[in-house]
C-alpha cells in the first residue's frame, strides 16, 4: 500500500502551501520594498521550480535534460529582454 502513496505529490503540495503563505505574509507584514520583493521572487522561483518537477513530471521522463535545458533557455530568453528592454528604455543606453 505505501508504494501507491503519492508521496512527493503530497510533500510537493504543502511545500507549495508553505511558500503560499510566506509570500501573503509580505502583505500582512509591514517591511521594505526591497526586502519584500527579494522575498516574493525568492518563493516564486522556487514555487515555479517545484511545480516542474513535482507535478508536471519533467525529471521523470527519459529527455527529462532536453526538457530543462529547454527550460532554462527560455528563462534565459525572458531575462535577456526584460533587462534589453529595461537597459534600452529606463536606464538610457
Amino acid at each position: 500500500m505505501r508504494e501507491l502513496f503519492p508521496a512527493k505529490q503530497v510533500i510537493g503540495f504543502a511545500t507549495s502551501l508553505v511558500l503560499t503563505v510566506i509570500a501573503l505574509l509580505v502583505y500582512f507584514i509591514d517591511m521594505s520594498f526591497q526586502v519584500g520583493m527579494i522575498i516574493l521572487l525568492i518563493t516564486a522561483f522556487t514555487q515555479a521550480g517545484l511545480q516542474l518537477v513535482v507535478f508536471m513530471h519533467a525529471g521523470e521522463s527519459s529527455d527529462s535534460d532536453s526538457i530543462y535545458l529547454n527550460t532554462f533557455y527560455g528563462v534565459f530568453i525572458a531575462l535577456a529582454i526584460v533587462f534589453g528592454s529595461l537597459l534600452a528604455m529606463v536606464w538610457g543606453y
